[in-house]
């Protein structure tokens, strides 16, 4: 049976053709990007753009699909790069072992693409990320802050800043509103209230939480992709 056969149950064939046309850049393959392009990929993604400058590291054992004893040390994208090949041969996968900066990142916005997933820390790059797309009329899905949460059902879709409780957004919304930005930002954010780990800056993490992040993300840009074409 065709892999994507379930899907096209689903959506038909003529929406599984045109996500098959679709191309999709992913910012971040960590705890929600790399559970976001496998998404994608599962979705019949015909391309993937991978940005991502690290590697997998021992302390994304708990949380990222890239990260297993096998892959440790290795570039983050290449991981991604493999697994989705593995899923689906035909999909065109390039990958970007680089940072994205407002500094160095500007030939990674003049990729081919039909949709942007923002899956940052940084919030500097995710401010530049955002408003170079809002100037380029580039679709974009923003995840905001998943760390020190334990509820993915409290996972939400809505305006950047018509969210609340997240610590990244609103240092985000900050950032954005010094360059002009106030509205058109759709994201992913949670509605619960950070745990207090006491153990500094870094936030603690789950397996679930920025997992549950990736897939809505994944599951935004499809339905995006597929409304363009009247789905």
């Amino acid at each position: 049976m065709e892999r994507f056969a379930r899907t096209e149950m689903v959506i038909g064939a003529a929406n599984l053709a045109r996500l098959r046309k679709s191309s999709v850049a992913v910012f971040g393959i960590g705890g929600v990007g790399g559970y976001a392009a496998e998404a994608l990929a599962r979705s019949g993604i015909g391309s993937l753009h991978l940005i991502d400058h690290d590697i997998v590291s021992l302390s994304n054992l708990n949380r990222q699909i890239i990260a297993l004893e096998s892959t440790l040390g290795r570039p983050k994208v290449a991981v991604m790069a493999e697994r989705i090949k593995d899923i689906n041969p035909n999909c065109e996968v390039y990958c970007y072992e680089e940072f994205y900066s407002p500094e160095s990142g500007a030939h990674l916005l003049a990729l081919p693409v039909d949709y942007v997933a923002d899956c940052i820390d940084s919030v500097a790059a995710k401010a530049a990320l955002i408003a170079n797309c809002q100037k380029m009329g580039l679709p974009i899905i923003v995840s905001l802050g998943m760390g020190n949460k334990l509820d993915p059902t409290q996972l939400v879709v809505a305006e950047l800043f018509s969210t609340h409780t997240c610590p990244l957004a609103r240092r985000l919304r900050a950032a954005l509103r010094k360059m002009g930005i106030t509205a058109g930002v759709p994201a992913v954010f949670s509605k619960e209230r950070p745990v207090k780990t006491g153990q500094g800056p870094t936030p603690g993490s789950t397996s679930f939480v920025p997992a549950a992040a990736g897939l809505i993300t994944a599951s935004v840009i499809v339905r995006a992709l597929l409304e363009e074409d009247g789905a």
